[in-house]
């Protein structure tokens, strides 16, 4: 074949890395947001927070609002914000423009290249605000062992302690067996069954009540010999709940209280007492001990009520204020071209700026939107949830799909009813007689009130509350009803029983 030329025409979709950089933000949570940031901050001198993102926790007022920081344009919605798209070639002439996307609701500009750059101090001269450090929770070995050092006992004696102390698990129970502890023990310390079981009842006399069993069963019967337990409790009904621990636990988790009450020959009154009893005993005894650091939810927006409608107002203590930074955007203005990695950096802090406030812009449009289709769910509460589906805020906000599934993961709403992740809006539906359709958030909600308000001697089984639903004009199965139950994490029929 003989080589020739041809010019060929064709067009391709190109992400920028301003467009990137836009999706990137718009999926993540407000608090891998911060941490970017921070990362940007350290990376780019041009660019500079006045605010302390470890002030970005909430300060809930005593009516269940927010105490919002007074700041320009805090709170205020910005109309006609949509997609992230690309930005033309910026310049040091320009650098002080931000978008125009209406009201700035979350980023200060400080003007032209920067605000004041005053830091807010107080009238003593210190910083205004600093972030309060949790205290150390004690954990359950330290609390242990703070007993034992209180205890007059060997060191021999101790050290087993200790031993037995750090097989412990986080629920309090031993994970090795009592022969499995011997063998780990080296023959030369001569130490015998004997002395390991003194240890062990020693470490059981501690506090809390049941720790250092080797089951559940252990641990029940523990605290049920506890004297102060036997001061406050009649003597008949401790010895039935010790005989419903150690000889009939699986048919008291099943509530069969049918056999039960054959095999100890006691009537209801007496079975009754004992498993509220029972019930008063802690089953994981060592839980209350080393929980971990307690986690909170940030909402990013709030919704209030505005006479006879609901608004969405952006959460004012989670917007970064970002700007570019004075000294360097002086230099830049004095020196035009003689800084080509500067210019480079402003323009990267400005596509931040501009990709950060059209974020939040993003969010608020959404929220407002899920909100105007759920007025019931605000008012009504989950009965009156209606389905809704990605697609409907899409077409409506003028989105794609996608856009909005990035907007509502990992982005939370403070509501008069709770904080909901705005995925909780969104919920597939069910038929009903009448030829509309049933959220399936209100058909959870009304199979919990079902079971609330059931006779708990003759609990509702899956079959009657899906006959139930059809009588209100709910079309569900049966399956389906037992579904929905799981994930409320509502026991079965069975085990909802009582005496």
């Amino acid at each position: 074949m003989k080589p020739s030329l041809q010019l060929k025409y064709s067009q391709q979709l190109t992400l920028t890395p301003q467009l990137q950089q836009s999706i990137r933000l718009l999926q993540m949570s407000t608090l891998e947001m911060n941490q970017e940031l921070e990362q940007i901050l350290r990376d780019n001198p041009l660019l500079e927070r006045t605010d302390d993102p470890l002030d970005a926790c909430m300060r809930i007022a005593p009516n269940g609002g927010i105490d919002q920081v007074a700041g320009p344009g805090a709170g205020n919605g910005a109309d006609g914000a949509g997609e992230a798209e690309p930005a033309g070639p910026a310049t040091a002439d320009d650098a002080g423009a931000g978008p125009d996307t209406g009201p700035d609701v979350s980023i200060d500009h400080g003007g032209d290249w920067g605000g004041d750059g005053v830091r807010r101090t107080r009238s003593d001269g210190e910083d205004a605000d600093f972030p309060q450090v949790a205290a150390a929770e004690t954990t359950l070995r330290e609390h242990l062992l703070a007993q034992l050092a209180a205890t007059r006992c060997e060191a021999r004696d101790r050290a087993l302690v200790e031993l037995l102390i750090d097989d412990l698990d986080d629920d309090g129970f031993l994970e090795s067996s009592q022969e499995e502890i011997l063998a780990m023990l080296p023959e030369e310390a001569g130490i015998d069954a004997d002395e390991l079981v003194t240890a062990l009842r020693l470490l059981q006399s501690f506090d809390p009540p049941g720790i250092g069993a080797a089951d559940l069963r252990e641990s029940l019967l523990l605290q049920l010999h506890r004297d102060e337990l036997a001061a406050r409790t009649a003597a008949t009904t401790r010895a039935l709940a010790i005989r419903l621990v150690s000889e009939h636990l699986p048919l008291l988790a099943s509530r069969d209280f049918t056999r039960l009450k054959r095999a100890l020959r006691c009537n209801d009154d007496e079975l009754r007492e004992a498993q509220a009893l029972v019930v008063t005993l802690n089953p994981r005894p060592g839980s209350a001990f080393g929980g971990g650091e307690a986690r909170f939810v940030v909402p990013d927006v709030v919704v209030r009520r505005q006479g006879t409608g609901w608004t969405v107002s952006l959460n004012g203590d989670v917007i970064p204020k970002l700007r570019i930074h004075d000294l360097y955007a002086n230099i830049l203005r004095r020196n035009r071209g003689a800084h080509a990695n500067m210019t480079a950096q402003l323009q990267e802090a400005r596509w931040l700026i501009k990709n950060v406030q059209q974020r939040f812009d993003t969010i608020l449009r959404v929220s407002q939107a899920i909100v105007d289709r759920q007025k019931a769910f605000f008012s009504h509460g989950e009965v009156a949830m209606r389905p809704l589906v990605l697609r409907e805020i899409a077409e409506t906000l003028g989105l794609h799909e996608s856009t909005v599934s990035r907007v509502t993961t990992q982005k939370y709403m403070l509501t008069p009813h709770g904080t909901f992740e705005l995925k909780y809006f969104f919920g597939s539906h069910v038929a009903t007689d009448s030829g509309g359709a049933a959220s399936s958030t209100a058909i959870r909600a009304l199979i919990k009130q079902l079971v609330a308000a059931e006779d708990s001697r003759h609990p509702l089984s899956d079959n009657q509350i899906a006959e139930t639903l059809s009588e209100q004009g709910i079309v569900v199965a049966r399956r389906t009803v037992a579904k929905y139950r799981e994930s409320m994490r509502i026991l079965p029929v069975s085990q909802r029983k009582s005496l």
